[in-house]
């Protein structure tokens, strides 16, 4: 009895155990997980399609240009043992049509481009009086194909070696193709929605987008005329400019009613407040030359450059927003933003390098604080500017309170430091950071592109102050003795703090309006191009 059983359990055993190694050894061989009832490319098991090695073969054959994709499509059905994704008994579920209507408005309301290949080929599988449609293997493994390219170009946006290339240093973020879709086929309405997978910024441009595609739509976008290129307006002058001037304030939503008045009377004054100040430019309420052109600036390039900049928001880790503190520096603004606890707890103007000196686009961790700062004098300027101003003069070190010590020249602690009386250290190739300076009226200025690439903080004291407030060893007196610019004072920091230099030429304030800032460094262009120029994949 006890060898009949033994017997019976083996060979069930080997019955288990066959068809198990079998898909084992095909899995380590094709990569594939071969259903165990797949004899053909096409099968049905109630109602449901199964992919199969044959049909993955026979598809990347007919549509090569897909071929990139294998291996994530290869996986994303791995994960679902090749049952399919996209039909529901006999048709396409909610999903795919979802999927579909927003791959449609890509451009409108993504501001992408679409070009993907073999687009007439998924329009034939929803569109029911086509003659020829492809077939429903064929069809599955198209639509996968079209959400990999979705997710692809609105989750991830350029992939990392091209956005190194243009020189942004900040981490991208990573998305998981099977993650999102485990989502999506769980809740296909967060296709609408996806606000964990992107940078709230993204959302906010979007929505800019929109409107600004709106007002494209009026056809409403004249160009202002000026009597003359020299002239400047200031309040209650009057001319037929100024009405312009004011519809164009109206369409923009920094007037609310346009009163068609040529008058610059109060409530324009108002708007144009409000105009300069969405667009980084000093708050008075004269209307140069340089107004009128910024005003007369293409809505198809206001678009453009919404569009460009929803693109780099797809590359920021939406993490990032929920750290406990941070610093973010928008270099185009030239603005900084101390953020804790989700609330912005100061801004300030900076200034940050030359076109020939540009500040780099990178992150790091503020680890050091150090007031009353030396000045090194980095070797290109004493090359370059020191030494042939010292020779000019003999005694213009000593004016500058520069000492020279092994042959390390440095500045001395003081209020004409060149660092000012704090500077704020976060360790990086570039030997970049952040510090304060004695040149306040620099601030005044519309564009302050000034330094050798560091970046130059205006409220450099408020902001050591902030973020020492919960460190017990710093008071706000202690803060003021270090910064006496006698003797420099360092300080390691307890907890480290984020700091993120990016480049943002449009941005949506906190209020919900949206903001544009000069191409400083010309980079818009050179993204549009990668963007909208690329052959198909």
């Amino acid at each position: 009895m006890k060898n009949i059983t033994f017997a019976m359990a083996f060979v069930l055993s080997l019955f288990l155990l066959t068809p198990i190694k079998a898909i084992k050894a095909e899995n380590r061989n094709t990569s594939y997980l071969l259903n165990e009832f797949s004899t053909e490319n096409k099968i049905k098991r109630d109602s449901v399609f199964y992919v199969t090695v044959t049909g993955f073969d026979t598809f990347f054959r007919k549509y090569p240009k897909f071929k990139k994709y294998r291996s994530i499509t290869e996986n994303l059905y791995t994960a679902r043992n090749y049952s399919t994704i996209w039909y529901d008994d006999r048709s396409i579920d909610e999903l795919g049509h979802l999927l579909y209507a927003k791959f449609q408005s890509m451009q409108n309301e993504f501001g992408l481009k679409s070009k993907i290949p073999y687009k007439e080929e998924i329009d034939q599988i929803f569109n029911e009086t086509a003659a020829q449609k492809p077939s429903k293997m064929n069809a599955e493994i198209l639509l996968t194909c079209m959400y990999i390219y979705y997710a692809d170009k609105v989750y991830d946006g350029l992939d990392e070696k091209k956005v190194k290339e243009l020189g942004w240093y900040l981490p991208k973020k990573e998305i998981s193709y099977e993650k999102i879709l485990d989502s999506l086929l769980v809740q296909p309405n967060l296709l609408n929605e996806n606000n964990n997978v992107l940078f709230s910024q993204y959302y906010k441009l979007e929505e800019a987008l929109k409107k600004y595609k709106a007002i494209e739509k009026k056809k409403d976008w004249q160009p202002i005329h000026t009597d003359s290129i020299y002239k400047d307006y200031k309040p209650f002058d009057s001319a037929t400019t100024l009405a312009q001037v004011r519809h164009r304030l109206y369409i923009l939503g920094d007037l609310k009613e346009d009163s068609k008045k040529n008058l610059y009377d109060e409530e324009m004054m108002a708007g144009v407040l409000n105009y300069k100040k969405r667009n980084g430019l000093t708050l008075n309420y004269k209307i140069t030359p340089e107004h009128i052109r910024l005003l007369n600036t293409p809505i198809e390039k206001l678009i453009e450059t919404i569009m460009i900049n929803m693109e780099r928001c797809r590359w920021i880790p939406p993490t990032l927003e929920k750290q406990e503190q941070y610093v973010m520096i928008n270099i185009p603004s030239f603005k900084l933003s101390y953020i804790k606890d989700g609330k912005r707890e100061l801004e300030s103007n900076v200034f940050v390098g030359t076109r020939m000196n540009e500040t780099v686009i990178f992150s790091g961790n503020i680890d050091r604080i150090v007031f009353s700062p030396y000045w090194y004098i980095p070797k290109s300027i004493i090359e370059n500017e020191l030494k042939f101003k010292a020779s000019q003069d003999p005694e213009y070190l000593e004016k500058q309170n520069i000492e020279v010590k092994k042959g390390i020249y440095r500045q001395k602690p003081g209020p004409d430091n060149s660092l000012g009386l704090v500077k704020f250290l976060f360790p990086n190739p570039n030997d970049i950071y952040m510090h304060d300076t004695p040149k306040k009226s620099l601030f005044a200025l519309e564009s302050r592109t000034f330094s050798h690439g560091c970046i130059n903080v205006e409220k450099a004291k408020e902001l050591a102050e902030k973020m020492l407030e919960n460190d017990p060893k710093w008071s706000v007196e202690k803060v003021n003795e270090a910064m006496g610019g006698i003797e420099e004072v360092p300080y390691i920091m307890e907890k480290t703090v984020p700091i993120y230099i990016g480049y943002f030429t449009s941005w949506v304030s906190d209020n919900g309006e949206i903001n544009f800032f000069s191409d400083i460094y010309d980079r818009d262009q050179r993204l549009y191009k990668l963007l909208y120029n690329e052959e198909e994949i």
